[in-house]
């Protein structure tokens, strides 16, 4: 219970991410080999929300994971945080994430996960 506990308040903080100014606007990236199931959630140092579908997972040593959720997730490019309780301390693309809604942690929508596809983001190309 004390590591659920442990992982939650850490993927809370890592899901929270300042506004932009165009949230629906997805990055234009290249696909680096294949999808994969799961990212460790020690390993994930930023998160960026990109409209409702999109969340990019920036990893300990700067790689990116895309995951295009199956469906739109009410709110979550608004809101731009959500809650995941993890038993093993993996996210993975059969999970479930919950949209944590302003004022105080209220509940949004529940959505399911994509798989996790590494790209290159087109500004990292440009250097």
């Amino acid at each position: 219970m004390r590591r659920l506990v442990i992982g939650l308040a850490a993927m809370l903080l890592a899901s929270t991410a300042p506004a932009k100014s165009d949230p629906d606007a997805v990055p234009t990236a290249t696909p680096i080999g294949k999808p994969i199931s799961c990212l460790r959630l020690s390993d994930i140092s930023e998160t960026h929300f990109h409209g409702d579908q999109v969340i990019d997972f920036v990893v300990l040593g700067g790689k990116v994971y895309r995951n295009t959720l199956p469906y739109a997730c009410p709110s979550l490019g608004f809101e731009q945080r959500y809650i995941h309780k993890s038993y093993n301390g993996d996210i993975c693309s059969l999970d479930l994430i919950t949209v944590l809604q302003s004022p105080g942690l209220s509940h949004g929508a529940t959505c399911g996960l994509g798989e996790f596809q590494q790209v290159q983001l087109e500004k990292e190309a440009k250097k």
